[in-house]
């Protein structure tokens, strides 16, 4: 249950720059990453955010209270069907705009790495796959944090995701992000692998 004056629900085409908003605000590992990002503040969310709203509208929502979008959950039922629409469909007018860095990565700057990224997804799922085929992430504004809202707002997707008849849900936080874990473990999800300083959990879910 969602507590006044919040409030969660499904979201919509005009939502988009408020949730790519939350996602450059919370871009690092939590924290605001405008700073990183000065040049482009769009180019998390063209990886984080956009692919969700645009391929799987039915499990992208936000969270908004008095002030606007806070917050946003997103989620894609089935993994391997999500990454082949978002290599096929989503990326290429991305890269149309946004070309290839080139020189010495060790002088890119964060944006460049990102856009880096627009070519060389990285397309890791962990195992055992069909255990865990769905896969979500949420991110919420400071003034949201600290409100035992995430939880609900976890569950509620969880939720939909068992409805739809998915058997479970994977996803990843960085290594060091003591807190996320920390937040994840205590809603049940185990671990499942680590790949490039990324930590992937898992929760099964009921009624499938």
């Amino acid at each position: 249950m969602i507590p006044a004056p919040f409030k969660l629900r499904r979201a919509e085409p005009a939502d988009e720059p408020a949730a790519y908003n939350v996602c450059v605000e919370t871009g690092d590992n939590g924290r605001g990453a405008t700073h990183l990002y000065s040049d482009d503040p769009r180019a998390l969310g063209r990886i984080f955010v956009g692919p969700y709203l645009a391929l799987e509208p039915d499990l992208a929502f936000v969270l908004e209270d008095d002030q606007g979008v806070c917050g946003y959950l997103l989620g894609a039922l089935d993994s391997h069907r999500f990454l082949d629409a978002y290599m096929t469909k989503w990326l290429p007018p991305i890269q149309a705009a946004h070309p290839e860095p080139t020189g010495d990565p060790k002088q890119w700057t964060p944006t460049q790495k990102v856009h880096y990224e627009y070519y060389h997804p990285d397309m890791f799922l962990p195992e055992p796959y069909a255990q865990y085929p769905s896969h979500l992430h949420i991110d919420l504004l400071p003034r949201a944090q600290g409100r035992r809202l995430g939880g609900d707002m976890m569950r509620a997707l969880m939720d939909a995701l068992a409805a739809k008849g998915s058997p479970g849900v994977h996803l990843g936080l960085g290594e060091d992000n003591a807190r996320a874990e920390k937040f994840y473990r205590k809603l049940g999800f185990t671990e499942l692998a680590r790949n490039k300083g990324v930590l992937y959990l898992g929760h099964k879910l009921s009624g499938t």
